[in-house]
């Protein structure tokens, strides 16, 4: 099965922006024995401007282009080095791939990811792609990494896309503000009523909330793939899902529609 795995800023750091090392060095364990497994990974991986936070010791999230691209600059780097040091312990090599709008609306450009990505699984290396958060501006920005992994997803044929999040699925309501929330298991098309679900964003280090999560359904359900939504603390679950388990919430993908 080829699984596209989106983690979150909230997922991978702390609330000061530093990186959460017991988070990170589970996660990659579970997608290193995936792999052994037969299956194919490709990462989706947010935390660049959040490490950066950390690491320059900015007081949150910075509010000015320049500091948001020049935090990128320093956590793409954190962030992947962290990465190529652990996947190394489990025999697994990574590559690195920095996406902006224009190379997905760029039909040329998209179909040179796609050759690229393609050729990596081919090659069982391990692609963990970001939003290049460095030259991205709001013009040309794919905005919020729930869309990116989306369009990976899509791009990548994917069987299934699983977002790795700070809540356990889509809920009736707020689970943090309503103790009567119900976790809602199946969800066979993003409706109007759906939609209404979604409240707010997630962490101050974070962009997007369950809104982005639900739009990313919206477009990779049209492309026949499968997305659930998890709770990403525990990435052990993401061996009950390749099992083919009831874990949080999912959607489901149109067949027909994938060609």
């Amino acid at each position: 099965m080829r699984i596209v795995v989106k983690v979150g800023t909230s997922t991978l750091a702390h609330s000061t922006g530093r990186l959460n090392i017991r988070h990170v060095e589970r996660l990659v364990k579970v997608l290193s024995d995936l792999k052994n497994a037969g299956h194919e990974i490709v990462l989706v991986s947010s935390g660049a401007i959040g490490m950066g936070v950390g690491k320059l010791l900015l007081p949150g999230r910075p509010a000015d282009m320049p500091t948001k691209q020049a935090a990128a600059a320093v956590g793409q780097c954190e962030l992947m080095y962290t990465y190529d040091r652990l996947f190394t312990d489990y025999n697994r090599t990574v590559a690195q791939i920095l996406l902006t709008g224009e190379d997905i609306e760029n039909p040329e450009r998209r179909q040179n990811f796609e050759n690229t990505l393609y050729r990596l699984l081919e090659l069982k290396a391990l692609p963990i792609v970001n939003e290049n958060d460095t030259v991205s501006t709001a013009e040309v920005a794919v905005g919020d990494n729930d869309t990116l992994a989306a369009i990976v997803a899509c791009c990548a044929r994917a069987d299934l896309l699983v977002l790795l999040s700070d809540i356990e699925g889509l809920y009736t309501a707020d689970p943090r503000k309503d103790p009567q929330a119900r976790l809602i298991p199946l969800v066979e098309e993003v409706t109007p009523e759906i939609e209404a679900l979604a409240d707010g964003k997630g962490s101050s280090l974070a962009v997007g909330g369950m809104a982005t999560k639900l739009r990313a359904a919206k477009m990779v359900t049209a492309c026949g793939t499968d997305m659930i939504i998890t709770q990403g603390a525990e990435p052990e679950r993401l061996y009950e899902i390749a099992e083919g388990r009831p874990v949080g919430t999912r959607f489901a993908g149109r067949r027909a529609d994938r060609n």
